[in-house]
């Protein structure tokens, strides 16, 4: 598990309404995240690795706010096409070969909003992406960007620009030994003869993943307003779910959402994709399996609870949901749902 500090403020701010100490710890606590620590400020909950969409303050209220009735069902989020391409080269295919993308628009990155994307970013890599060994992400503020963006993969002496928080112009191999963030995951790239970075069509270094981003084009600061996010790995489902957990949240930030056409060399895809997925629910499975006897309107209304939409006999499961793969994913959600004190 890991921890995730929640400000109370904007978390009540979200929900809409203040609750007592006691009313959330016990209610957090029955979702299936164990509050650590509350105060008047803060929240400390912890969240098991297979809910990596309750790690930003934004994703866990969304799923609370449905969870105590405040707001059931499914979140919908708008996605405009925003004409805007990333090329993938057939360079990068051996050392990382997938990215999924996305703009958003239009958020008001005050202190605690940066706070927040930082935190975001930093649980999900630490999660989800096996501390960056599965998936590194890179946010980034568009207006410093001209697209098209390209992903490509140069000989690490041939790579030179101002990392993060670093005085000078460095190459990709001094990154490594000579940044701190460099050093910590060197192992990352070792044995490769060419190293992956994101560049926009002025040839700007936007980041060199899994390492890092740069300081001129890779750092959002309070005047920030549109980013570009990227997500890069092995496995592209991995890092569309990945992309959804974070432009969802920063859609709830207040952002709109933009997506993306990416350019593999063998093919094109468009993200983010936050369609729904249907899912048929087996009444008869969950029942067996959590040991009740409920009617189907009390399941529907149940997953409902958990943030499903429900079409027919079908459960329509979030975009950013990882979790929900088989009937006794959906068993587990009705009995937390159903509360596990009442059994």
């Amino acid at each position: 598990m890991t921890t995730v500090k929640i400000d109370r403020k904007e978390f009540e701010k979200f929900l809409g309404k203040k609750f007592s100490d006691d009313y959330l710890i016990d209610r957090i606590s029955m979702m299936g995240t164990p509050v650590e620590k509350i105060t008047e400020d803060e929240i400390e909950i912890e969240i098991f690795p297979n809910r990596p969409d309750l790690l930003s303050l934004q994703g866990f209220a969304r799923a609370f706010s449905s969870f105590i009735g405040l707001k059931e069902g499914l979140s919908r989020f708008e996605v405009k096409k925003s004409g805007e391409k990333v090329i993938i080269e057939s360079s990068v295919k051996n050392v990382r070969p997938f990215t999924a993308c996305a703009i958003v628009k239009g958020v008001n990155f005050k202190d605690e909003k940066i706070k927040e994307v930082i935190q975001i970013q930093e649980k999900l890599h630490l999660t989800f992406g096996r501390n960056r060994k599965k998936l590194a992400i890179g946010i980034y503020p568009y207006e410093k960007i001209k697209p098209p963006i390209r992903f490509i993969a140069k000989k690490p002496d041939e790579i030179k620009f101002r990392p993060l928080e670093y005085p000078t112009e460095i190459t990709g191999r001094q990154i490594l030994t000579m940044h701190p963030t460099g050093r910590e995951y060197a192992h990352l790239l070792e044995g490769f003869d060419k190293f992956p970075i994101f560049i926009d069509s002025e040839n700007k270094i936007l980041s060199m993943p899994p390492i890092i981003n740069s300081h001129d084009t890779g750092k959002i600061t309070n005047s920030t307003r549109d980013v570009f996010i990227e997500c890069s790995g092995f496995d592209l489902n991995v890092l569309e779910k990945c992309l959804n957990i974070i432009v969802t949240a920063l859609s709830d930030m207040g952002g709109k959402i933009y997506s993306m056409e990416l350019i593999y060399p063998d093919r094109k895809v468009i993200t983010p994709d936050l369609t729904p997925k249907k899912m048929k629910i087996d009444y008869d499975y969950i029942n067996r399996i959590i040991g009740l006897k409920l009617k189907k309107e009390e399941i529907k209304r149940l997953l409902k609870r958990m943030g499903f939409g429900i079409e027919k006999n079908n459960a329509l499961v979030p975009a950013y949901r990882t979790d929900i793969m088989h009937q006794v994913d959906l068993a587990e959600d009705v009995a937390i749902a159903y509360g596990y004190e009442n059994f």
